[in-house]
């Protein structure tokens, strides 16, 4: 695979004086022009399909609509006609020129609020126009226009409809809607695509599809002919409150929500909110639904990332009726029987006592500072073990929210510590029982009292159980990803990209490697993490099925990761081993910049692609004073900052920074002459 360096950017952030308020596809063909300049080979985007009031691009509103915040209004074919025709249009399209002016980072909701308005001002007028002139029994150019686009692109319909619905119930949730539309099948859904009184409700969202569609053709193919790789990203899950959770409802699981395990920094795991799939359906329909995913990304992209590549494999997966993501599970899961558990010496008491919480007494005394009272609490949400100060939760107890959807007090202070120790007690236990009398391992189970009280004999017992578990669960994922991303990599020419960080399984790069996937490098995190002061991995060992990057969109800067993770940083000048380095302790700056990407781009990896963040460190003058204003996200926080960075300079003065540019080329050339060692 020949070498290539890139950049990452969101396709939002993009800056030019054609399009102030937020980047939008034309722009970019004028990235692509500095690019170019810059010797780079691949310009990789974050996702760009419609989100609608969600500002991550990874909360996909649907899996096949872009984006209409992208649309460029004055490029439209029927800008002109409107602005010179239409009072109404020509003052909006002025008041919002004069409103939103480039802004280091975007107002996401109210800019999306008046854009869509902008473009329903501007359609209303067009629709009526060519409806007026084709006669009131013809159909005009302009619908079959749009009829053909939505032939073409047998997913249209059914977002259209439901994006009209979503309108008319002002943005609220379908599940939300009245139960009858809720239910809506697809034949019920074509049934209302084909209702004429509908048609021109229905046709703006097509029109919007088409239009966006035919911008991004436009600047993806122009990015081709210069020779340079456009790469996609393809996010792994769907925001619940989707189109094709609604219009698809056999590829979800509602009851399930998808995340991450209990780690050091999220001791109660991460839930994520997005439905986990039903793969057994998506398999019954030969993974139609994914392949077409990949085949709408084709028509702009070379490449592409695969989100969360370890979700193929498995997904952490936990009740939607839980709060937290403790007593989640991976799925597919291998699970332990009764009788497997009895052949290892636990009876029935001691199987009850691995996999119930135990309540003491004493927890909710210690908040009542009464001990009948704490009883009376109790025995509204458990049942006494025996005579004992001991309780278990009753059997209608099925999920923690049900134990905060208790009354205890009407002292509302004791009422809530009442409710965190009893949910604390409900995550304590070393087993989750399933279905047909079979259990999982808590992620966590080192950490519950049950376990704590076992006998160093029982544990080893337990322990060999679990491996054993582990055994035939790597199995059980390996053929999940070979049956799933198999046919995914295959349905397209696009070369396919992991982003697998998190857990290596060890399944993992068998399968990465069989179907020719890049793996991701994060030279930050990419260390021997099992060995004595986790050294970095020298960059002569990265493996060429890969690509590597200095920084991610949900990570630190290179600039914050030098300033504030002074150890991270000793290690890596200890793996570069370079005379010529910077010291730990020095400040940031356009030589350290330099010395980072240059290193790092002597990796073996076949690819080397950075965020634009990252490359304009390379000149002191773009840096901003709060580096904390150059991040794109900070993962755990829903905020307006989040996905609303904007380059702090336009594309064309970028254009014209010809120290940048040689900087950059400097960078590329190391990188485009390492050769390859091999795996």
């Amino acid at each position: 695979m020949n070498k290539k360096t890139g950049v990452v950017v969101p396709l939002s952030a993009l800056y030019t004086k054609e399009c102030e308020a937020v980047g939008d596809f034309l722009a970019l063909k004028d990235f692509a022009d500095f690019c170019k300049k810059c010797s780079f080979s691949v310009i990789q985007l974050l996702p760009v399909n419609d989100t609608g009031m969600q500002s991550s691009p990874y909360s996909g509103l649907s899996a096949f609509a872009l984006h209409p915040l992208y649309i460029r209004i004055n490029a439209l074919p029927e800008f002109s006609t409107a602005y010179k025709g239409s009072r109404k249009f020509a003052t909006a399209y002025r008041a919002f020129k004069n409103e939103f002016k480039y802004a280091r980072r975007f107002q996401y909701e109210k800019l999306l609020t008046e854009k869509t308005q902008l473009l329903h001002i501007l359609y209303d007028y067009i629709e009526k126009k060519e409806k007026k002139a084709a006669g009131k029994d013809s159909v005009s150019k302009f619908e079959m226009e749009l009829d053909r686009f939505a032939h073409e692109n047998d997913w249209i319909p059914y977002y259209a409809v439901f994006k009209d619905l979503k309108d008319s119930a002002m943005q609220a949730s379908w599940k939300q809607w009245d139960e009858s539309l809720q239910k809506f099948t697809r034949k019920q859904i074509e049934q209302r695509w084909n209702n004429r009184a509908l048609l021109a409700s229905h046709n703006f969202f097509v029109w919007c599809q088409l239009r966006a569609s035919q911008q991004f053709k436009e600047a993806a193919d122009y990015v081709r002919t210069l020779g340079i790789t456009l790469k996609g990203d393809i996010p792994i899950l769907m925001n619940e409150d989707s189109a094709d959770c609604w219009a698809w409802p056999e590829y979800f699981n509602q009851e399930q929500r998808a995340g991450s395990p209990p780690s050091g920094d999220t001791p109660l795991g991460q839930n994520w909110g997005f439905p986990t799939y039903r793969w057994d359906n998506i398999a019954k329909d030969s993974f139609s639904w994914w392949k077409n995913r990949v085949k709408t990304a084709a028509q702009y992209y070379d490449a592409f990332r695969i989100d969360h590549i370890l979700g193929f494999f498995r997904i952490w997966s936990v009740s939607e009726k839980e709060t937290s993501a403790f007593l989640g599970h991976t799925s597919p899961c291998a699970f332990i029987t009764r009788k497997q558990l009895e052949e290892a010496g636990f009876d029935t008491g001691r199987i009850h006592w691995l996999s119930k919480p135990h309540i003491p007494t004493k927890l909710i005394e210690d908040i009542t500072w009464n001990h009948e009272e704490a009883i009376s609490m109790l025995q509204k949400i458990c049942d006494r073990v025996g005579t004992e100060e001991l309780w278990n939760f009753k059997e209608d107890i099925a999920y923690d929210s049900m134990i905060y959807a208790q009354h205890f007090s009407d002292d509302g202070t004791k009422d809530a510590s009442v409710k965190n120790a009893l949910v604390s007690k409900w995550r304590d236990r070393a087993l989750i029982a399933a279905e047909n009398d079979t259990f999982t391992p808590v992620y966590s189970y080192s950490q519950s009292s049950a376990w704590q009280s076992l006998s160093w004999e029982e544990q080893q017992k337990l322990k060999e159980l679990f491996d054993k578990l582990s055994q035939q669960e790597n199995l059980l994922w390996k053929k999940q990803a070979l049956d799933v991303l198999t046919p995914l990599c295959s349905a397209t020419k696009m070369i396919p990209c992991a982003e697998d960080l998190g857990v290596n399984l060890d399944c993992m790069p068998e399968v990465l490697k069989q179907l020719s996937i890049l793996s991701l490098k994060v030279v930050r995190w990419n260390r021997a993490w099992e060995k004595d002061g986790q050294p970095y991995i020298p960059f002569a060992e990265y493996p060429t099925l890969s690509v590597t990057t200095t920084s991610v969109h949900d990570s630190s800067t290179l600039r914050q990761w030098w300033n504030t993770e002074k150890q991270s940083v000793e290690a890596y000048l200890t793996m570069v081993g370079s005379q010529d380095a910077p010291t730990r302790d020095e400040p940031f700056s356009e030589s350290t910049a330099l010395f980072c990407l240059k290193t790092s781009a002597r990796a073996n990896s076949s690819w080397f692609i950075n965020p634009l963040q990252d490359y304009l460190f390379l000149q002191q003058k773009y840096y901003l004073q709060n580096p904390e204003d150059e991040r794109i996200n900070v993962p755990g926080s829903v905020n307006e900052f989040n996905w609303t960075y904007r380059l702090p300079v336009s594309i064309e003065e970028l254009a014209k920074d010809k120290v940048l540019i040689e900087k950059i080329k400097e960078i590329a050339a190391i990188h485009d002459n390492v050769e390859s060692k091999g795996e």
